[in-house]
């Protein structure tokens, strides 16, 4: 699995069909219609999202690693 910043899985989102919701502090909201739930990503700066916090937000988006 590649490391990437919130900012980098946010356009992998977007690739993927996702929508940028709202934003609520440092967490970016995205939704997709079929989806059960908000999909909240943390962005902060160009920081590594941790590799669990990661590998849980891919689970749930229906991503996988080429998709990144």
């Amino acid at each position: 699995m590649k490391p990437l910043s919130g900012k980098d899985f946010c356009k992998a989102l977007e690739r993927a069909g996702w929508t940028l919701d709202r934003i609520k502090g440092s967490h970016h909201i995205y939704t997709r219609p079929g989806a059960l739930r908000p999909l909240p990503v943390p962005v902060h700066g160009n920081k590594t999202l941790k590799t669990g916090t990661q590998r849980s937000l891919m689970r749930e988006a229906g991503l996988s690693d080429e998709d990144l």
